[in-house]
C-alpha cells in the first residue's frame, strides 16, 4: 500500500442545491485526490511531482467514472484543472471553474462544467489520503 505525502487530500463534493436538485444531492458529485498548500489550493508543483495519484471518481445517481485530475496548460491566466476520463478522447474533460484560484475547505462551493452544463458542488470533506 503507497503511503502519500501529507498534502495529498481526498476531496469530496457534493451536489449543491439547483432548479433540479432542491435539496442537493449525496448521490452526484466528485472525489477526487490532489495535493493542497497550508491555504487548501491545489498545490501544481507537488501535482507535476506525483500526478499518477491525482485521480477522481465521479458518481451520478448509480452511474461511476473514474479518471485522472489533469492540469491543461494556459499561463497564469489560461491553465485549468479538468477531470480526464479517457485519455485518448479529446472531448470528455470535465474542467473545474477557476480551481487553481479555490481553496478547497468543507463548506465552500465550486463548480464543474461538463457535458456543456455548469453545476455547483459544496466541499463536504478534505482528508488525509491513503
Amino acid at each position: 500500500m503507497t503511503t502519500l505525502p501529507h498534502a495529498f487530500k481526498r476531496i469530496r463534493l457534493n451536489l449543491a442545491r439547483s432548479k433540479d436538485f432542491p435539496q442537493g444531492s449525496d448521490r452526484h458529485g466528485y472525489e477526487f485526490v490532489v495535493p493542497l498548500d497550508d491555504k487548501g489550493h491545489i498545490d501544481a508543483k507537488l501535482w507535476e511531482k506525483d500526478r499518477a495519484h491525482c485521480r477522481v471518481r465521479r458518481f451520478w445517481g448509480g452511474d461511476e467514472e473514474t479518471g485522472m485530475v489533469v492540469h491543461k496548460p494556459g499561463g497564469p491566466e489560461h491553465a485549468r484543472w479538468v477531470f480526464d476520463y479517457d485519455q485518448t478522447a479529446v472531448d470528455d474533460d470535465e474542467s473545474g471553474y477557476r480551481f487553481g484560484a479555490h481553496a478547497f475547505q468543507p463548506g465552500e462551493y465550486v463548480s464543474i462544467r461538463g457535458a456543456g452544463e455548469m453545476h455547483t458542488f459544496m466541499v463536504v470533506s478534505v482528508e488525509q489520503a491513503s
